[in-house]
């Protein structure tokens, strides 16, 4: 079976749905959104619970501002905004309404990375890790499929502290473990701030988060299949704080690790995990895919993945230019 015959719902809609689980025994949920009630699959949710929703506008500073007085009254909070806009107009907001006033905001990013890629540039969201990696006081998170989807807001609905969760449109996987393991996977649960083994392998390393990590998975395939070269994916999708327990025991192999983003390559999860492994002494050969420092090409997400080489064709070559160079 291919994988594009198993994808099932973006993560979005499984964010929707969970959050609608959970608010039929919370009323103290809350979702403000900025004219983003559609697009944030939020349409059901302010159907079913209309004391729950806000909705404030193309006002994302507002957006940020609200939530933060609702969370500061002990409301479990969920400010949902296009995330090239809601870590770009209110970063201000973000930084000291929610962050440095320690306000347990849940702010979610939707249409991330370049989910909104014919748009161009400025709706291209390449900047949010890099931003408020820098901030102190906020977790970041990138689900990679419906499960960790799934999981991450039951988590995050509890959570004690502010957390940016990103979200792309693409449908995904039920949960890439399953057609991305093998038997030496072992099962486990699901934790922020702890990277999933999704398959194992003794040649090389792809860390990855978000929706980056199935290309990831596709790739490992067809790299066993072809060449014979044994591939182990990590879905990183907590950037902040990254699990360096991990990544570092994943080094001591020494053998190759290519970091994979939809993301700058500046700031977001490579430079994360680089800055780690130089400074523990590591000598594994390494490699950032991502979106390189230009003016990004237009085009739908496939598309743009398939220019910067965040795909399988792309990493396939990468993999074996880093192992035959």
């Amino acid at each position: 079976m291919e994988i594009k015959d198993i994808l099932k719902k973006a993560n979005l809609e499984v964010f929707s749905e969970t959050l609608q689980f959970l608010a039929e025994k919370d009323k103290n949920i809350m979702v403000v959104t900025s004219d983003s009630r559609g697009s944030g699959k939020l349409v059901p949710f302010g159907q079913k619970f209309p004391e729950q929703i806000v909705e404030v506008g193309i006002a994302e500073q507002n957006l940020v501002g609200v939530a933060a007085g609702l969370a500061s009254m002990d409301k479990k909070t969920f400010a949902v905004s296009p995330a090239c806009f809601l870590t770009a107009r209110s970063l201000e907001q973000i930084k000291n309404d929610v962050c440095y006033s320690d306000n347990a905001v849940k702010l979610i990013g939707i249409s991330a990375g370049v989910s909104y890629g014919a748009l161009g540039s400025t709706h291209h969201s390449l900047h949010d890790f890099a931003v408020l990696r820098a901030i102190n006081n906020i977790s970041i998170v990138a689900p990679a499929d419906n499960y960790e989807t799934r999981e991450v807001i039951k988590q995050a609905t509890e959570f004690q502290m502010p957390i940016y969760i990103r979200f792309g449109k693409k449908a995904m996987p039920t949960d890439l473990k399953n057609i991305g393991q093998n038997e030496l996977v072992s099962n486990e649960n699901f934790q922020i701030g702890k990277g999933r083994v999704i398959r194992n392998g003794s040649d090389l390393t792809f860390i990855a988060t978000g929706e980056a990590v199935l290309p990831c998975v596709e790739t490992a395939k067809i790299l066993q299949d072809k060449h014979q070269i044994s591939c182990k994916i990590i879905s990183m999708h907590t950037i902040k704080p990254l699990d360096t327990d991990l990544v570092l025991a994943t080094a001591s192999n020494e053998k190759p690790i290519i970091t994979v983003e939809e993301h700058s390559i500046n700031g977001g999860l490579g430079e994360a995990v680089a800055a780690l492994l130089f400074q523990n002494g590591c000598r594994n050969k390494f490699k950032i895919i991502g979106l390189p420092d230009e003016h990004t090409v237009s085009g739908s997400q496939n598309e743009i993945f398939d220019h910067y080489g965040i795909s399988s064709n792309g990493l396939e070559k990468t993999v074996l230019n880093m192992l035959n160079p």
